[in-house]
């Protein structure tokens, strides 16, 4: 076999390996064919972006980091997960220094260290000038990294628990729920973990289209530094509903959307999974008050969708919404009303029969509460988690985990960790039946201290898709977020690289 073929081939599974950035996969073929076999190994490097907070000087935020235990195969050698802070605007490292965010030597310090696997940690910030963090973890700590930054506003007319999934950088982003009428104030935060500047571009859909924008195009984020943009200074045309596109067309970035309402309190945005055409938005709390579903198709061809309502007991179809036409490039929204009716329950869209499927995205938006003691969250379409997952900050009392099986049963293992304090862990399983809904609360650990992560194991079974909703009540008002738990991508398939003497008859 040809020596430079082999070790192209051994270069491209360790790449695999260790960036945990990309996965390579093989296509079907015969089961006794070495060559098209694949491991799953775990990946030996990491990365997350957390947006800056908030800049509101009532703001408390709580970051919370873990990595699972017991993932065979990790990287046995010395391992760190730390996230650090980005300069603002390009530009404000001394202004990080002098305030103690690096050391005389010009390393920063972390915001957030993890030491070993099993065990949250967390830190604090009430700085309204606090920054986005830049974040890697490798070795034993990389494989399922999670972290998450949960900030509390109890008071003013930016009251409102905001959680935040910190997420991997990437190419493209799709937030459908945004909004630049006068009593929101929606950002979009950019952060940018390279060194190389990045170029975004930002397209919003309307009702009608693609939105005139005076200022959207080519926007430049320096090197290891955030940049927020108010997304109602880029269009003269207030809209309600509006489709965010973020693409970088240079560079990688990673994108969150936060939303303030005058009204309704916020809660961040979270980018909708990849466009395809199915969704499964899960997690609808029992006692919502009002649900709104906004969907768009994004290529060229409009999407007719089936809606159904999973619930504890099965699928149904709420009344007067039994379809939805997605159009193409054109942003649909449908005020679904209190579509529980007093049980929790995920939204589930596919192809109308007789349709084919077409690419679309889609999230809700979730009101709880009523009159001015409103609060509101967002729930976008979300992956199937294929191994695992974790929502790394949960309390004692406040957490209540969604599992929502739209196909066929599934079995799950749901492990609470240690508390950032102290405590053992607790696990349990669940049978989650086909076309349901199970609203559980996470097993709590015995003598918890602190805030403990809670990860789902997939077992056996059909897909499942799961998010956590976390309840911090303040003043009467059900505050709360949500955050949806897609698969962790904690292992990548690496194929079984073997001689193949039929390509030197190429």
């Amino acid at each position: 076999m040809n020596r430079t073929t082999l070790s192209l081939i051994c270069a491209a599974s360790a790449l695999a390996a260790v960036t945990g950035f990309a996965a390579l996969t093989v296509p079907d073929a015969d089961p006794g064919d070495s060559r098209a076999t694949a491991a799953r190994l775990p990946v030996e490097r990491s990365a997350l972006l957390c947006p800056a907070p908030s800049s509101s000087d009532l703001a408390e935020t709580t970051y919370t980091s873990f990595t699972p235990e017991g993932v065979a195969g990790a990287a046995a050698q010395k391992s760190s997960a730390e996230l650090l802070p980005a300069e603002k605007n390009g530009g404000e490292r001394q202004d990080q220094e002098r305030k103690g965010g690096a050391q005389k030597d010009g390393a920063q310090k972390p915001v957030v260290a993890l030491k070993e696997p099993g065990k949250p940690v967390t830190a604090t910030a009430s700085d309204p000038e606090a920054p986005a963090l830049i974040g890697t973890a490798d070795g034993a700590l990389a494989p399922g990294w999670s972290t998450q930054q949960t900030t509390m506003i109890g008071a003013g007319s930016g009251r409102a628990v905001l959680g935040a999934t910190c997420t991997a950088p990437d190419s493209e982003f799709w937030f459908p729920g945004a909004s630049t009428v006068r009593e929101r104030q929606d950002y979009v935060h950019l952060t940018n973990p390279d060194d190389g500047a990045a170029v975004v571009d930002l397209e919003m859909y309307g009702k009608d289209g693609l939105l005139k924008t005076t200022a959207g195009e080519e926007i430049t984020i320096p090197g290891k530094s955030s940049v927020p943009v108010l997304l109602s200074t880029l269009t003269d045309e207030p809209t309600a509903n509006v489709t965010l596109h973020v693409v970088a067309r240079a560079g990688r970035v990673g994108a969150s959307v936060q939303a303030d309402d005058d009204k309704l309190g916020g809660d961040w945005l979270p980018a909708s999974a990849d466009p395809a055409g199915t969704a499964v938005l899960p997690g609808i709390p029992k006692d919502a008050t009002s649900v709104r579903l906004v969907a768009m198709a994004t290529g060229d061809d409009d999407a007719d969708l089936t809606v159904r309502l999973a619930g504890p007991s099965g699928p149904i179809t709420p009344a007067g919404h039994e379809t939805l036409n997605a159009k193409s490039g054109m942003t649909t929204a449908v005020d679904l009303g209190d579509v529980t009716k007093g049980e929790p329950g995920s939204l589930v869209l596919s192809p109308a029969e007789g349709s084919d499927p077409v690419p679309f995205v889609a999230a809700l938006r979730v009101t709880r509460g009523k009159g001015d003691k409103q609060e509101t969250a967002f729930i976008p379409a979300t992956a199937a988690i294929e191994e695992r997952a974790t929502a790394a900050d949960n309390r004692a009392k406040g957490s209540v985990l969604s599992l929502v099986a739209p196909g066929k049963a599934a079995k799950v293992k749901v492990v609470s960790s240690a508390g950032t304090a102290g405590g053992a862990t607790a696990s349990k399983t669940y049978a989650v039946k086909g076309g349901t809904t199970l609203s559980v609360t996470p097993p709590v650990p015995s003598g918890v201290k602190g805030s403990f992560a809670v990860t789902v194991v997939r077992e056996s079974g059909g897909a499942v898709h799961a998010s956590r909703m976390l309840e911090l009540p303040e003043g009467g008002v059900p505050m709360f977020t949500v955050q949806t738990l897609p698969d962790d991508r904690g292992t990548v398939a690496v194929p079984d690289a073997g001689e193949d003497l039929s390509l030197l008859n190429d």
